[in-house]
């Protein structure tokens, strides 16, 4: 399930939407302004945000224009949640940018059928074969081959491998990788990242080269 975000201010409505997506059996964190928000958009990314319009130190339209300008949340699934019900408000959100969008009041259904579509719609398309020139991962049989020799690689290290190969030549945060390959609630040894990319570079041999280190940031398959 999803680690999910609530900026609302109202704390009884706040209350309903995590009451109702935790029983769903998400990861949901709630928040009352756009300032704690962002403080903890900055330490780990979630996989869905439920953003109200009106905040007492931000607009929530605002907020999405800021999130859809950044490299790291343009991609973030996003719901707006408003009072505001004229046809000229809701488009004005999609504008913005926001995936989708809920009215005042709701009910607790619509709100969990609209979050379960969302995220199934947003998920990430995991092709069934990756190739990097002579690197190819063949996901129907879950192996790893290096011109044309299966290369015997642990769960974890295929995964970690997947998820770069996925996002060829794009830098990869450490955060969004230990997410992606250990999960929302890992809270481990970061080290563990480290090792596993050093393995994973051995087993692949020359083409362990090609697994880059950002200094500060994180990896990139190139």
């Amino acid at each position: 399930m999803a680690l999910i975000y609530i900026v609302e201010d109202d704390e009884s409505i706040r209350e309903i939407e995590e009451f109702a997506l935790m029983n769903a059996g998400h990861e949901v964190v709630g928040f009352s302004c756009a300032k704690d928000f962002y403080k903890k958009l900055d330490e780990k990314m979630p996989g869905l945000c439920l953003i109200d319009i009106m905040l007492p130190d931000e607009n929530g339209n605002e907020i999405v224009r800021k999130l859809r300008k950044k490299l790291e949340t343009r991609d973030l699934p996003i719901i707006m949640v408003t009072a505001k019900t004229t046809e000229l408000d809701l488009v004005k959100g999609i504008e913005n940018g926001a995936d989708d969008y809920i009215k005042k009041p709701f009910s607790v259904m619509e709100l969990i059928s609209r979050v379960k579509a969302l995220l199934r719609r947003t998920e990430p398309v995991k092709l069934k074969q990756m190739s990097l020139d002579g690197l190819v991962i063949n996901d129907d049989k879950h192996e790893v081959l290096i011109d044309g020799k299966v290369i015997e690689l642990t769960f974890k290290e295929y995964e970690l491998l997947s998820l770069l190969m996925l996002n060829k030549g794009i830098v990869l945060n450490r955060e969004t990788i230990l997410e992606k390959v250990w999960g929302f609630n890992y809270e481990g040894e970061s080290r563990t990242l480290d090792m596993h990319v050093k393995t994973l570079r051995q087993k692949l041999m020359n083409y362990g080269t090609r697994i880059r280190t950002v200094r500060n940031v994180g990896y990139v398959i190139e």
